[in-house]
């Protein structure tokens, strides 16, 4: 039985009979946002690295199914994005630092895309949990608005469930750096990551 989160009033329950992996648990002073950017392979590798973040979880988001599997997300018809769910510390870092960051490595204008990966499923996108995090993704959003060209398409919407994806897709890059997607498309995001945030890293 594959395990899943319900978020509800920015408390995150455990719905599966199974025990849950604690990575999948805010702990004790942490928060938790989750944003989808295009492949979660590559905000999951990115975020991975960030001082304070003690967890990026590659999962599903914003769809109309329950428990999707990667196949049926890929489909287009779940309605559900690609997302990392980030576990952080807010006393090391802000949801204002995350969310620079976020609008850095992926381009927030392209409906439904990033590069070559084309669909509803690699929108850009952040999920709130209060009116606090509303907040300060909006004012995220004007922030980047300043920086790129061409209006921001950025999603913002509450979060209702928040599912793990399968393990294979957990710390993709990590394991399989060397193959071509790894070093042609997330390798550069990295690097870019480094160059304009390398104080932020661990």
């Amino acid at each position: 039985m594959r395990r899943w989160l319900m978020i509800a009033l920015g408390v995150m329950m455990t719905m599966s009979a199974q025990a849950t992996d604690p990575k999948s648990l805010p702990r004790e002073g942490e928060a938790v946002l989750i944003l989808g950017g295009g492949c979660f392979w590559c905000l999951e590798a990115v975020y991975e690295e960030l001082r304070g973040v003690r967890e990026a979880e590659s999962g599903y988001a914003g769809g109309h199914v329950d428990n999707p599997s990667y196949r049926q997300v890929t489909t287009g018809k779940t309605g559900h994005a690609e997302v990392v769910a980030v576990y952080y510390d807010p006393k090391v870092l802000s949801i204002d630092q995350l969310m620079d960051v976020f609008f850095a490595i992926h381009d927030p204008t392209t409906p439904d895309r990033q590069g070559h990966d084309v669909g509803p499923q690699y929108r850009s996108i952040a999920f709130y949990q209060s009116a606090e995090e509303k907040a300060a993704i909006e004012a995220a959003v004007e922030r980047a608005a300043a920086k790129w060209p061409n209006p921001i398409v950025t999603q913002v919407e509450p979060i209702s469930a928040f599912y793990p994806a399968e393990d294979y897709h957990q710390q993709y890059f990590e394991l399989n750096g060397e193959q071509p997607y790894c070093s042609l498309v997330i390798a550069p995001k990295i690097a870019k990551f480094r160059k304009e945030f390398g104080p932020l890293r661990k």
